[in-house]
């Protein structure tokens, strides 16, 4: 999109959720998280059955591998003693009960896997789906009190992250939670005594997991608030690269860039020191349960309370009961991401949506374009009215001109009549009906709208110009560009009418680019036309043309023309002069300059300046 961006407190685009991020309302959230994908309940149930299937084999396993070691173990015995020695065909036929048993065990996990990938992508789709229709009805102002990057990250970011965070979490709780709970029954079926001697481990593990936790968090939010100053500098200096070469400025930078980076570093470091010291610490305290239990089953197999299989098996289940252990404290940790992602998807889903007419619709197929507006009064905020009981009668076909110093409320006044926002007192007619009877779709319809700021898309001039009137045929395209002075500048470009408008939109000029959404307002032939500076941005020979062409689009058309260069709108019919909000005047050029008031002092300004 050509329209400047906005960027977060660095320059750079808002970022999404740090990883650690609490919820404010962990509970909250995780239940509104829970009716979201109620939908994809049957997938999810097949999910939890798989897993658990997959885990239970697992679990097995080991109690059968032992089985296969207390009979290599008996055999050997035998042979010392002269026996028959190993039964190998038993052997055989335990081993491939446990093959049988671990092949059953992936192929489980492999279709739970299939299937949560399935939910959770199906779930990231549906949210941004969900996202993107919820951004058509909601109002203008909550879009102009956040930045771009904010909004955007709730469909890029949090999204992805929830999905990410959901795949592997969800299908961890499960496996882990069974784990635990079938491997302590395992244990305890092998032997309580030695069960117990693991589980005095515990303490010592959780204690260094909470330690090690609460010590790592603040660098990783360190961490991810350094990389998010550091992206945005990297961006803001590469957009403005040309002003840093101009004022000799790339030293500072450097600067300013290695104080960044070193921040970053510093906390990346620790934070990873830290998380990096979790695994060998756990694998300590892992050992100890180890060395315990090796002592005491040795003990146990000497006084025949124990075969040597099941030491052997007991050894396993240890490290499978410490390990979904860790895995959980780690998951609570990604749970708290995914409910933070996710609190912040459904505020945005729950946001205030734009009041629009449910039934009794006006059409405006047979509107005419007279407008009016009656005692209008308008703030942005409640408390601060920009716009103080304001009225005017506009006929249809004429051109009125708003014109006012900065922050008058001229531009405010376009944003009422296209319903961007609604009035607070008062009310806006066209054709005698309150706009508020109209759909908005409809009522937007009417106008056609020439910005300040340029809004062209990453697609070839024919598709930007087509935008204005979607079924548009080639003559009617090329006709529009005619009118708009564009069609010489447009034939001069490299494929001419196929030329790629690039992401940036700086493959034009900044006049070409004016001329180009002029040409897009006239194919759309709408009934009112609204002209905000659109001559702000041009040369004055290509204004001129402009102006021309804008004459002839505005016959028999309704036309709002706002600019500071009086100059352009002196054959207006109707000027408005705005000043904090009110009409201080109003009439036509000849009749203002005449008064010598408000509109006398601005337009001789203009001239004595240049």
């Amino acid at each position: 999109m050509s329209n400047n961006r906005r960027r977060g407190p660095m320059g750079g685009p808002g970022r999404g959720m740090a990883p650690g991020e609490k919820a404010k309302d962990l509970k909250g959230t995780m239940v509104k998280l829970i009716k979201y994908m109620r939908r994809f309940y049957v997938p999810i149930v097949m999910v939890i059955i798989f897993a658990i299937a997959s885990t239970v084999f697992n679990i097995v396993g080991p109690t059968i591998l032992g089985d296969a070691t207390t009979e290599i173990f008996k055999g050997l015995v035998r042979k010392v003693s002269g026996g028959s020695g190993i039964d190998f065909d038993k052997v055989t036929h335990i081993l491939l009960m446990l093959l049988s048993l671990y092949v059953a065990s992936a192929i489980f996990s492999f279709i739970q896997g299939l299937i949560m990938t399935h939910v959770s992508n199906n779930v990231s789709y549906q949210m941004r789906k969900d996202i993107s229709e919820k951004i058509h009805r909601m109002p203008m102002k909550y879009f102009e009190s956040r930045t771009y990057g904010e909004v955007l990250s709730r469909v890029t970011n949090d999204v992805d992250t929830l999905g990410q965070s959901l795949n592997q979490s969800m299908t961890q709780i499960i496996t882990s939670t069974t784990q635990i709970v079938g491997v302590f029954i395992m244990m305890i079926r092998i032997s309580i005594p030695m069960t117990i001697a693991v589980l005095l481990t515990l303490p010592l593990s959780m204690g260094l997991i909470g330690l090690i936790m609460s010590k790592s968090q603040p660098y990783f939010k360190a961490q991810q608030k350094h990389l998010g100053e550091l992206n945005g500098q990297v961006e803001e200096i590469y957009s403005g690269h040309n002003i840093v070469k101009a004022f000799n400025k790339e030293e500072s930078v450097i600067e300013e860039f290695k104080e960044v980076n070193g921040k970053l570093y510093n906390s990346a470091w620790r934070s990873q020191f830290f998380s990096g010291a979790m695994m060998p610490l756990m694998q300590f305290v892992g050992n100890l349960g180890y060395v315990a239990v090796t002592i005491l089953g040795g003990y146990l197999a000497i006084k025949k309370t124990i075969e040597v299989g099941q030491i052997q098996s007991f050894l396993q289940y240890v490290r499978n009961f410490s390990q979904p252990i860790t895995q959980l404290a780690q998951v609570g940790n990604m749970m708290q991401t995914t409910a933070a992602s996710a609190e912040r998807v459904f505020e945005f889903l729950e946001e205030e949506e734009e009041i629009e007419v449910e039934k009794d619709a006006v059409p405006v197929d047979t509107l005419a374009g007279n407008v009016t507006f009656e005692h209008v009064n308008f703030g942005y905020n409640k408390d601060q009215t920009i716009i103080n009981d304001f009225s005017v009668d506009v006929k249809e076909g004429q051109k009125v001109a708003i014109v006012g110093p900065t922050g008058a409320g001229k531009t405010t006044l376009i944003k009422l009549l296209m319903r961007f926002y609604d009035v607070n007192g008062g009310c806006i007619k066209v054709d005698g009906h309150d706009i508020r009877e109209f759909k908005r779709s409809d009522l937007r319809e009417m106008f056609g709208m020439v910005l300040q700021d340029t809004w062209l898309y990453n697609a070839s001039i024919r598709d930007n110009i087509r935008y204005g009137k979607l079924d548009a045929s080639e003559e009617e395209i090329q006709g529009a560009a005619r009118a708009a002075y564009a069609h010489h500048f447009i034939e001069t470009q490299p494929g001419g009418y196929d030329m790629e408008i690039n992401e940036e939109s700086n493959n034009i000029s900044q006049g070409q680019k004016q001329l180009l959404t002029i040409a897009r307002a006239i194919l759309a032939d709408p009934k009112i036309l609204i002209l905000d500076e659109a001559t702000s941005s041009v040369d004055t020979r290509t204004e001129e043309r402009i102006q021309m062409a804008m004459d002839n689009l505005m016959q028999g058309r309704t036309s709002f023309v706002i600019a500071h260069r009086l100059s352009t709108i002196k054959d207006a019919d109707v000027i408005l002069v705005m000043n904090h909000g009110d009409i201080v005047e109003q009439g036509n050029h000849e009749e203002l300059l005449a008064k010598g008031g408000f509109y006398a002092d601005l337009y001789n300004s203009q001239f004595e300046n240049a």
